[in-house]
Formats: structure tokens, C-alpha cells, sequence
């Protein structure tokens, strides 16, 4: 028997499909919108709406931005030779975080899993191909920042025989993996700042 409007089972299953977040928290926070004052929701709807309509990607490195370039590819003093690559913002948000690395980054936007119909066409692969072809760096570094689970190392293994097919690339590209401190099957994103910076100190070749 149903008990609440279809409005609230509404909302709560919409807010039960952002990750992390189970039927119980769900409900818990849908009520809480509801007894919370009318601006509270109002407003949140609203910095929603323009979160999305703001919101863009970095030309350079696809990370969040408001403008062309992000916060992080817009600082002086970056070493535009040394790349990390990461899956996606968050993993380079708590890189960042952790301080010690002062190159810039590649947001991949995914990694490659063909259970879940993900190839190398729905990530930006080509797109990393491309930048590493373009740029104007007699050696470049790019470091492998990806999760250390059965994806991860299948995506970076991939992205490693792309560069090794390309002679050009091969020849200027030098592949390293972040190493100390990470363990297998962990999410970059929830570890602490210590275990970050000895993983990127620690990194080794692939």
C-alpha cells in the first residue's frame, strides 16, 4: 500500500540516483527539503540550473571551468611537459589537494570497461593522442594517475600501445604510473593527501 504523494516517491528516487546515496538517505534528505524553508530548496534548484548552464571544459585539459582555460592550466609557473592523467575532476581535485605536483593534468573522462559498453571511442582518448602530438615539448612525461582496479589498468594499457604505435610519440613520450601507496583496487578520490603524494613521489616507469 502506498503511503506518501507521488510527488515525494518521486523525489526521492531522483534523489536516490546520485551516487552514494541509498533509499534511506534518500528519503531522509527529501523529507529535510521539505520541512526546510522554501528559499532553501529555491535556491539550491537554482545553482543547480546554473551549475549546468555555466559550467564548461577546460579546452586544455578538460577539467571544470567557467571560461576557456581552468583554474589549474590558468596558473603561471605549471610544467606543461609533465602531464598527469586522471579519470576524471574529482581524482584531479584530490591530487591537487595533496600539493607536490606542479604540471598539469588530462581529465579522461571515463576508462575503458566493455561490460558497461565504454570503449575508446566514449573516452577521450584520441583527444589525449592529440594533445601529446601537439605539443611543443622535446620530451614530455605523462604520468598514469588512473585507479589502480582491473579498468584502470587495462585503460592505461591501451593508451601505453597507442603511444608505442605512434614512432613520433614513442620517441618524446616518457609513460610513468603513480606506485607507492596505492593499492589495488582503490579510488584515488578517497584517499588521504599523505597517500597521494608518496604514490606521485613514488611513481615508476610502465
Amino acid at each position: 500500500m502506498k503511503i506518501l504523494p507521488k510527488a515525494i516517491e518521486d523525489l526521492v528516487e531522483g534523489i536516490s540516483n546520485l551516487p552514494g546515496i541509498g533509499p534511506k538517505s534518500a528519503s531522509r534528505i527529501a523529507f529535510f527539503l521539505l520541512r526546510a524553508p522554501k528559499e532553501l530548496s529555491d535556491n539550491l534548484s537554482l545553482t543547480i540550473k546554473q551549475a549546468r548552464s555555466d559550467v564548461k571544459v577546460c579546452k586544455e585539459c578538460y577539467h571544470y571551468c567557467d571560461d576557456e582555460l581552468c583554474l589549474v592550466c590558468n596558473q603561471d609557473g605549471r610544467n606543461k611537459a609533465v602531464i598527469m592523467l586522471v579519470e576524471d575532476s574529482l581524482d584531479l581535485m584530490a591530487i591537487e589537494k595533496a600539493g607536490g605536483f606542479d604540471g598539469v593534468y588530462f581529465v579522461l573522462g571515463g576508462i575503458l570497461s566493455p561490460m558497461n559498453g565504454v570503449g575508446p571511442e566514449e573516452i577521450r582518448i584520441k583527444e589525449l593522442i592529440d594533445k601529446l602530438n601537439q605539443a611543443e615539448f622535446e620530451k614530455i612525461e605523462l604520468i598514469i594517475g588512473l585507479n589502480p582496479n582491473m579498468e584502470g589498468e587495462s585503460t592505461a594499457l591501451y593508451i601505453q600501445k597507442e603511444i608505442e604505435n605512434n614512432q613520433a610519440l614513442a620517441s618524446r613520450v616518457q609513460i610513468t604510473k603513480l606506485a607507492r601507496g596505492l593499492s589495488s583496487g582503490a579510488d584515488i578520490d578517497y584517499l588521504d593527501e599523505y597517500t597521494i603524494k608518496k604514490a606521485f613521489e613514488g611513481r615508476s616507469a610502465l
